[in-house]
């Protein structure tokens, strides 16, 4: 079930690695969800899909696209963009764990994991989140770094020469290493010493050989993003023990090794906190009626309660006053209404928001810093944390730009943009045009 609220998220940030994601969609028996995020019992992937790998109108495109193949949890393309979107993963299922667990239900206790590339840890993007992940403490992280050396453009030596454990010991974040990617054994043992950490997230660096098994390939650039050629895929499977001639072969058992496994475990997981749910809504029936209106992206009753309204004014007024106006009164209203901003609420006039210390699960502002709100970061990380299963979220910064002639302008973002009254809606942010080159908010739409 690929929308149950409390399992454990994938993030497969190294993107052209989808055939992993795919194969083990069509493997598990994932079931497809519809626009209106029922289940009606068809498969996510099948094997005619996979046949169409990369193909137009694919459930199978060269990198995860979000809402088009169920069970993937994000879009993921753009390098650091996965590893950013974790962090917003793992935000949200620390809040939602503050917010929703009782004493005697446990709603929430689900785990993040991602899997990253040389071109994830070479991005500022996963560096910035990745610091923000350390400073929180999110010890329900984990980050698996595939370290296979290799890029398009040859070995990452041409570019990329640092020293990546100590720069994540220096995020404050748990190292442990894996020196070969099919040593099981010691992958087990990382897995429980991840678990095992409960006091900051953990990355688990892997070396690997790109291309395994390919006998001219391997660890060579040409096996990265392009086909290893029909011969040389024959020559490999030879390596693997693998009929040379077999194509898209799935062995008599596999499908009913997965579902005594994995499957079974996770429908007696799912079954178990549906049961937890419904007793879990006749103790706390407020709690249980908030958290189905978040699942089913719908506000409270009265958001709009009390919403000022701007009369034409000839002086105007500045747009982080009225942004800070409105946002005040929403997070009144809407109890799930979280932000995140560069200089807090001295910037975005956030006032009724409840911030905490870092350690705290259960503020409804983030405060994240200057450089990880004004660049790309935020938004990976608030996207994310704002899907199936999480909060609304809006994010404030103060871009700038430079005109051609050297003229520099700011306006500011993160404005929310008021629905019309009565609506189900939930409100979201507008994106800010500068007057002179377009600037994309850090704020998307809250829920898509």
């Amino acid at each position: 079930d690929p929308i149950w609220p409390n399992r454990d998220r994938f993030v497969l940030s190294a993107g052209h690695a989808s055939m992993l994601l795919y194969a083990l969609l069509h493997l598990t028996g994932t079931k497809a969800v519809d626009a209106h995020y029922e289940v009606p019992g068809e498969p996510s992937v099948t094997l005619d899909d996979i046949r169409h790998f990369r193909q137009l109108d694919s459930k199978c495109p060269g990198h995860p696209e979000y809402r088009w193949t169920s069970g993937v949890e994000t879009t993921t393309g753009p390098l650091g963009q996965g590893v950013a979107t974790s962090v917003g993963m793992a935000i949200a299922a620390r809040w939602l764990a503050a917010h929703f667990n009782r004493p005697d239900f446990s709603m929430f206790d689900y785990d993040v994991y991602a899997l990253a590339g040389d071109g994830d840890m070479m991005e500022g993007l996963s560096g910035e989140a990745a610091s923000l992940a350390g400073h929180l403490r999110l010890a329900n992280l984990c980050w698996f770094y595939d370290n296979n050396h290799v890029t398009i453009e040859g070995s990452t030596a041409l570019a990329f020469s640092e020293d990546v454990a100590a720069r994540f010991l220096g995020y404050g974040w748990n190292v442990t290493r894996v020196g070969d990617a099919n040593d099981l054994e010691m992958l087990e043992r990382a897995f429980k010493t991840f678990q095992n950490t409960r006091d900051r997230p953990t990355l688990i660096i892997v070396d690997s050989h790109i291309a395994y098994g390919a006998p001219t390939k391997q660890d060579t650039s040409a096996a990265h993003g392009e086909p290893l050629g029909e011969e040389e895929v024959r020559l490999a499977k030879r390596a693997y023990g693998w009929p040379e001639d077999a194509k898209f072969l799935v062995p008599d058992g596999v499908y009913e090794h997965f579902q005594r496994g994995i499957g079974a475990r996770g429908r007696a997981l799912r079954m178990d906190w549906v049961a937890r749910f419904e007793r879990y809504g006749r103790v706390h029936p407020e709690l249980a009626d908030r958290l189905h209106r978040m699942q089913q992206r719908e506000l409270p009753e009265g958001w709009d309660r009390g919403l000022p309204r701007f009369a034409p004014d000839a002086k105007g007024v500045a747009g982080r006053d009225a942004s800070a106006k409105v946002l005040n009164v929403l997070a009144e209203n809407v109890p799930w209404l979280l932000g995140g901003s560069a200089a807090s609420s001295r910037t975005t006039r956030s006032a009724s928001a409840r911030t905490a210390p870092r350690t705290s699960r259960s503020s409804t502002l983030l405060r994240c810093g200057p450089s990880r709100v004004s660049s790309r970061s935020a938004r990976p990380m608030r996207t994310r944390s704002s899907r199936r299963g999480g909060s609304s979220w809006r994010c404030g910064t103060i871009p700038s730009c430079s005109s051609s002639r050297g003229r520099r302008c700011r306006r500011s973002t993160g404005r929310a943009t008021r629905p019309r009254r009565g609506s189900r809606r939930a409100p979201t942010s507008s994106p800010t045009r500068c007057a002179v080159s377009r600037i994309s908010s850090c704020s998307r739409r809250a829920a898509r």
